[in-house]
C-alpha cells in the first residue's frame, strides 16, 4: 500500500540540525533514493557531510605564502587605522542577492512594470528586507512558532565552486575555522541556543537558533549576542592552532563519509555538469592541499570572499522589526570590503581571484540570474525559441565585461581560448589540471540528427543494483506573476500524475524496476532546474527497466494527463495549499526560513501561506487540460524527442548508469555494458509504441452508507471503560477525559484519542498489534513470515471488490500516507491524513465536498481488518525488497559492522538481525497471510489517534467503523496451541550480554581505504527496563543512597 502524493508546497522546508560545524550535503537521487526526498532534504537535516579522498604520501608541510614576501602578521580588522585603502581586488558590481526582495525590484514587481500581460504575485505582507550602506543585505520575517525564539542565518555566497586550483577544499575548512574558532559563538553556550554551519557548491552558511531573551541574564535580548557571533565569522582571526584542529576534523570527515553512495553522487554530478566548474569542485576538496594550508592560505580565502556585499543575513522569529533593523545596522554596518582586501597577502592568488571575479560577472549564471548560484554555465536542453539565459543577460547588459576581455569574449570556445588564439580565463575548467581526478574523458553521442546524449557508466564492486539516471537541465523560471505561477502548477499536476502512474500502474505482477521517480526541481546549488529520471533495477533486468520507465514518460509527453488525473491532482494541490494556510503562524521558524531561503535564491516571489492558497485557488479554477498537457509535453520533450522524427529540445541529455562490477565470469549482463550499449538501450526504448492511459474509476468511498448501516445492525457497536493491568484506575466509557480519552470498544479494540492542534488540519492514526518478530518463534511461524508479510501488505492494497489500483488512488485522492512495519515486538500501521474534506471537485460555489480524510482512514483500517486481499505479486515485491536489503549489507562497511555487532550482542537472536535470502525465499503467501492475520484479532489491537479534530466526532467515527468489526474477526488465524501445548503470550527476554566483552574485526574490500569503529553494550528499552527486569529509575535511586 505504497501511497504517495506529490507535495503542493512550492519549496520544501528544510532545516539544519546538529552541534558541530561541518558539511557538504549531496542532493542528487542515488541508489534508489528519490531526488525530491533528498533535495526537500537540502540543507542537512537528512544528510551528513561528504568528502572526496585524494591520497598523498608526502608528510612535509608548506604554505603557499612562503613563495611570496610578507611579514606573516595581520592587523585586526576592527583596529585598522589606515585612512586610505585600495578597492577590494575581487569586488565587482553585481546583482543584489535579495533578488525579488531587493527593494527596487520589489517595487517594480508590485507596480506591474515587469510584466504588461500578467498580474504580479503578492509579497508576504510582513517580510522586510534592506541593504546597508556597505552593501550588506538582510531579510527579516516575524514569526511566532515557537514563541520566544528566533533563527539567524548568515549566507556567504562563495562555496567550493569559487575555489581556485590550489584552494580545493578551503571553503569547507574556512567554515570550520571561522565558526568553531569564534569566542563570541561560545558565549551562546548554556543559553538554549544551537549553532552550526555547512558548505556547498554555491555558498557557506552559518546559523544560530536562540531564545529571544537570555535565561538568567536579567532578560537581556539574545539577538545582539547571536549577531555578534555571526559577525565574528566575518572577522575570523584564523589562528594557526584552530586551523590545525579543524584540519584534522576535515581530514577525518573525508574518510568517514566516503561511502559508495557519495562516490555515485560524484560520478553523477561530474557527468551532469561536465561543461562547468561543478564537475571539478566538490566541497570536500583535495587531501594533499588540505594537509598543507597555513594561516595565510585560509586568511586569503576568507578575506577574498567574506565581504559585506557577498553575504545575506536572514532573521526569522519572535522579534520586533525595528529592533532587528537597528541591531543589524549596529553589528554589521562597520564592515567594509576594502578592509578585508587589505588583509590578502598571497599575491598570485589575489591576482587569479581577481580574474575569476571578472569572469563571474562577465559570463555566468551567478550574475545573469541569481547571485546565489554557482559561477557556471549550462548546456541547457530547451525547446525552439527559448533564448539562452547568458545570451539574454548579455544582450540586456546584465553581464559585465571589462574592457580588456570584451573583444574576445564573444568568440570564446570550450577550450578557454578565443577565436584569435588569445588566452582568457578558463572559468569553466575545460582544460586538464594536475589535480583533476584521473577519469576517462566523457563523450557525447548523437542519437539522431540534432539529438545529443552524454552517457557515462560507473562500475564498482560495492554496488548491489543497477541504477539509471537520465537528466535534462533547464533554466529556473522565476515565479513572480500569475502566468509563471500557472505554469508551475501545470508542471506539478503532470509530475504528480506521472509519479502515481509509475508507483501504481508501473508495479505490475512482475515489475521491471524496484524504484522509479521522475521530477523537475529548481536547484540553487547547481544554478538550474534539473529534470531527472532516477530508477533502480536488478542488474539482469536493466534493459527492460530502462524501456519501461522511458515508455511511461513518453506516454505523458505525447498524450498528457487524463481528465480524471487533472481533477485528482489539482484538487490535491489545492487541499495541500489550504492545509498550509490553515497552519498560519504555527509554521516553525526553521520551515519558514528554509522556504524563504529557497524562494529568494531562485528569484521567486515570497508569499504567505494564506496568499499562496488564494492564488492557487484562483489559478486552478481556470487552469485547463490543454495548459497541463502543454506542460507535460515540455517536461518530457528531451525524452520524446530522442525518437527519430520527433520534435526535440535543443541541448544535451545526460545518461548515467551505475552498476555492480562484473566478476568476469558467466553471463553477467554488467560485463558487456558500456556507453554504446546504454545509448542503444535508450534509443530502443524510444522507438517502442505507446498508447494513452485510460482513466481508472476511483471510488469516492470504500464503505457505502448502506453497508455501514447493515454492519451496525449485524454487530451493534458499544463503548466500554478502559481497563489497565498496572493499577491505573479504569477510564469511563461515557466521558471525554484530558489530555487523553481512553476507552475500549465492545469488540475488544482499545482506543486512545487526543486532540493536538500543533499541525493544523492533520491527523495521525497508529494501529499496534503486539507480537512482531518475537511472535514468529513463539507462535511457531516460519522465521521472517511476519516481517515479509507486513511488507507484502504494504505492497498490496486490494480490499474486497476494489483493486489495488483503485484503493491506492482513493488514498491519493484523500491525501493519505500509509506505512506498515514489523519490528521486534509489534506489527504497526501508521496513517497520516487531513482532517478536512478531501477528494473535492469544483471550485468556489460549485465545489462538491468529498468525505473527510479522517473518515477515509477509518474505512481503510476497517477494510484491512475484515476484507484485505492477499496477492502473490505483492509478496514477490516484499521478498525482493528484503533480499536486496540483506545482500546490500555485505557491501556496506557500516551495515556489515552493525550486523556483526548485533549478532554478537544478541547471541544470534533472529529478532534483531536482518533476514537472510534463504529465509526470505522460504516464506510462502500462506505463511505470510497466516502470520500477519493472527496478530489482527480485535482484542489484541490498540489504536491511537491524535490530530486537529473534534474528539467527539472522532469517537463517533471510531464507534461506527471500527466498533462494527466482528469480535471474532480473524479468529481462524489465531494460534492457541503449539505442538499440543498452550502458547505463551509473554515476550521472550533480551539475551543476556556475554561477559567479558568481545573485540570484533571485519575486513571489506574497497577501492578506497576506509575504517569505522563501534562500541556497543546493554541499554534500557524504551520504557526504561533493563534485561534483568530492573529499571533505570531504580538503578539511579539505588546509586544515590
Amino acid at each position: 500500500m505504497r501511497f504517495q502524493v506529490a507535495s503542493a508546497i512550492l519549496a520544501a522546508a528544510t532545516t539544519l540540525t546538529g552541534t558541530y560545524a561541518f558539511s557538504f550535503v549531496p542532493s542528487r537521487g542515488v541508489i534508489g533514493v528519490p531526488r525530491q526526498q533528498q533535495q526537500q532534504q537540502q540543507q542537512s537535516k537528512k544528510y551528513g557531510p561528504c568528502s572526496l579522498v585524494m591520497k598523498d604520501g608526502g608528510d612535509s608541510k608548506f604554505s603557499l605564502s612562503n613563495l611570496f614576501s610578507g611579514d606573516g602578521a595581520a592587523a585586526s580588522l576592527r583596529g585598522s587605522s589606515a585612512t586610505t585603502l585600495e578597492p577590494h581586488p575581487s569586488k565587482r558590481d553585481h546583482i543584489n542577492p535579495l533578488n525579488a526582495l531587493y527593494p527596487p525590484n520589489r517595487q517594480a514587481i508590485e507596480s506591474g512594470s515587469e510584466s504588461d500581460t500578467s498580474p504580479p504575485l503578492p509579497f508576504h505582507p510582513k517580510v522586510q528586507s534592506g541593504v546597508l550602506s556597505n552593501g550588506f543585505s538582510y531579510v527579516f520575517l516575524p514569526n511566532r512558532s515557537p514563541p520566544g525564539r528566533f533563527e539567524a542565518h548568515l549566507q556567504v555566497f562563495s562555496g567550493s565552486s569559487d575555489e581556485l586550483e590550489p584552494q580545493q577544499g578551503i571553503a569547507h575548512l574556512t567554515e570550520h575555522v571561522a565558526y568553531m574558532g569564534s569566542r563570541k559563538r561560545e558565549r551562546l553556550f548554556g543559553t538554549g541556543s544551537q549553532t552550526n554551519a555547512y558548505t556547498d557548491f554555491h555558498h557557506t552558511v552559518f546559523y544560530a537558533a536562540c531564545p529571544t531573551l537570555a535565561p538568567g541574564r536579567a532578560n537581556a535580548p539574545m539577538l545582539p549576542m547571536a549577531l555578534d557571533a555571526l559577525c565574528d565569522v566575518m572577522e575570523a582571526r584564523c589562528d594557526p592552532a584552530r586551523i590545525e584542529k579543524e584540519r584534522q576534523a576535515v581530514l577525518s570527515e573525508m574518510t568517514m563519509v566516503n561511502t559508495i553512495e557519495y562516490r555515485v553522487e560524484c560520478q553523477i554530478l561530474s557527468t551532469l555538469h561536465r561543461e562547468n566548474r561543478l564537475a571539478k569542485r566538490f566541497p570536500i576538496g583535495k587531501e594533499v592541499l588540505i594537509q598543507n594550508w597555513q594561516q595565510d592560505d585560509v586568511k586569503t580565502w576568507h578575506r577574498t570572499h567574506y565581504r559585506p556585499d557577498n553575504v545575506l543575513l536572514y532573521v526569522v522569529g519572535d522579534l520586533d522589526p525595528e529592533f532587528v533593523q537597528k541591531t543589524v545596522e549596529e553589528k554589521f554596518g562597520h564592515l567594509t570590503a576594502e578592509r578585508q582586501g587589505s588583509q590578502i597577502k598571497l599575491v598570485d592568488l589575489k591576482s587569479e581571484a581577481s580574474d575569476l571575479a571578472d569572469a563571474v560577472v562577465g559570463g555566468t549564471m551567478k550574475q545573469a540570474q541569481s547571485w546565489h548560484y554557482p559561477p557556471v554555465r549550462h548546456d541547457f536542453c530547451v525547446g525552439d525559441g527559448v533564448k539562452d539565459v547568458l545570451d539574454d543577460a548579455r544582450d540586456s547588459g546584465r553581464l559585465i565585461l571589462n574592457d580588456a576581455k570584451e573583444a574576445v569574449s564573444a568568440e570564446e570556445g570550450d577550450d578557454g581560448k578565443s577565436g584569435g588564439g588569445v588566452s582568457i580565463y578558463d572559468i569553466h575548467l575545460q582544460q586538464p589540471y594536475d589535480l583533476d581526478d584521473k577519469v576517462q574523458f566523457l563523450k557525447e553521442a548523437e542519437m539522431a540528427p540534432g539529438k545529443v546524449i552524454r552517457p557515462h557508466i560507473f562500475k564498482h564492486e560495492l554496488l548491489q543494483n543497477f541504477s539509471f539516471h537520465l537528466f535534462a537541465k533547464r533554466p529556473v523560471e522565476p515565479i513572480k506573476d500569475m502566468a509563471s505561477f500557472r505554469r508551475s502548477l501545470a508542471r506539478r499536476v503532470c509530475l504528480a500524475a506521472l509519479q502515481i502512474r509509475l508507483n501504481v500502474g508501473g508495479r505490475s505482477d512482475d515489475p521491471a524496476f524496484t524504484f522509479v521517480e521522475f521530477n523537475q526541481l529548481d536547484s540553487a546549488r547547481e544554478g538550474c532546474a534539473v529534470c531527472s529520471l532516477d530508477m533502480t533495477a536488478e542488474p539482469y533486468r536493466w534493459e527492460e527497466a530502462v524501456e519501461k520507465s522511458i515508455s511511461e514518460i513518453r506516454k505523458l509527453g505525447l498524450y498528457g494527463v487524463t481528465p480524471g488525473e487533472m481533477e485528482r491532482y489539482a484538487s490535491a494541490l489545492l487541499t495541500d495549499a489550504e492545509q498550509l494556510a490553515a497552519q498560519g503562524d504555527m509554521i516553525s521558524h526553521g520551515d519558514q526560513l528554509a522556504y524563504l531561503m529557497e524562494t529568494v535564491a531562485n528569484g521567486h516571489t515570497f508569499m504567505s501561506p494564506e496568499q499562496s492558497y488564494a492564488v492557487t485557488e484562483q489559478a486552478l479554477s481556470t487552469l485547463t487540460l490543454e495548459e497541463v498537457n502543454e506542460a507535460a509535453a515540455e517536461l518530457c520533450a528531451h525524452i520524446t524527442g530522442l525518437k527519430d522524427g520527433e520534435t526535440t529540445s535543443k541541448g544535451v541529455v545526460v545518461a548515467v548508469a551505475c552498476t555492480p562490477k562484473s566478476a568476469g565470469e558467466g553471463d553477467d549482463p554488467m560485463k558487456t555494458l558500456d556507453d554504446d550499449k546504454l545509448c542503444e538501450a535508450i534509443r530502443k526504448a524510444c522507438t517502442v509504441d505507446v498508447e494513452p492511459v485510460e482513466d481508472v474509476v476511483v471510488p469516492h468511498t470504500l464503505v457505502t452508507p448502506e453497508e455501514l448501516e447493515q454492519a451496525m445492525k449485524d454487530h451493534p457497536p458499544s463503548w466500554e471503560p478502559g481497563s489497565f493491568s498496572d493499577g491505573t484506575p479504569n477510564t469511563p466509557a461515557d466521558r471525554i477525559t484530558r489530555p487523553f480519552t481512553l476507552r475500549r470498544l465492545g469488540n475488544g479494540i482499545r482506543v486512545g484519542v487526543a486532540q493536538n492542534t500543533a499541525e493544523s488540519q492533520r491527523g495521525h492514526l497508529r494501529l499496534v498489534a503486539p507480537g512482531g518478530r518475537d511472535a514468529e518463534k513463539r507462535l511457531g511461524f516460519k522465521s521472517g513470515a511476519l516481517a515479509v508479510g507486513a511488507r507484502a501488505m504494504q505492497e498490496g492494497g486490494s480490499f474486497g471488490r476494489f483493486s489495488r489500483e483503485q484503493v491506492e488512488l482513493f488514498a491519493v485522492d484523500h491525501l493519505i500516507m500509509v506505512e506498515i512495519n514489523c519490528n521486534e515486538e509489534a506489527l504497526t500501521m501508521d496513517f497520516v491524513f487531513p482532517t478536512t474534506n478531501v477528494g473535492n471537485t469544483g471550485y468556489g460555489d460549485d465545489k462538491q465536498l468529498g468525505i473527510t480524510g479522517t473518515e477515509s482512514v477509518m474505512q481503510i483500517v476497517r477494510e484491512i481488518l475484515v476484507e484485505f486481499n492477499w496477492e502473490e505479486d505483492a509478496l514477490g515485491r516484499s521478498k525482493q525488497s528484503y533480499r536486496t536489503a540483506h545482500e546490500s549489507l555485505g557491501k556496506s562497511l557500516e551495515g556489515y559492522s552493525t550486523e556483526m555487532i548485533m549478532d554478537a550482542v544478541a547471541s544470534r537472536d533472529e529478532r534483531f538481525l536482518s533476514i537472510d535470502v534463504d529465509t526470505v525465499n522460504a516464506v510462502t503467501l500462506e505463511d505470510a497471510k497466516n502470520a500477519v492475520m493472527s496478530q489482527l484479532s480485535p482484542s489484541d489491537i490498540e489504536i491511537s489517534i491524535s490530530g486537529d479534530f473534534v474528539v467527539n466526532e472522532i469517537l463517533d467515527m471510531t464507534l461506527k467503523y471500527l466498533g462494527t468489526v466482528p469480535a471474532d474477526a480473524n479468529s481462524e488465524y489465531k494460534v492457541e496451541e503449539k505442538e499440543g501445548e498452550k502458547v505463551s503470550m509473554d515476550f521472550s527476554g533480551v539475551p543476556a550480554l556475554q561477559l567479558p566483552g568481545k573485540h570484533l574485526d571485519l575486513e571489506l574490500e574497497d577501492s578506497d581505504p576506509r575504517a569505522v569503529a563501534y562500541v556497543a553494550g546493554a541499554a534500557p528499552n524504551a520504557w526504561g527496563f533493563l534485561a534483568d527486569g530492573s529499571t533505570v529509575a531504580k538503578r539511579v535511586s539505588d546509586a544515590d543512597k
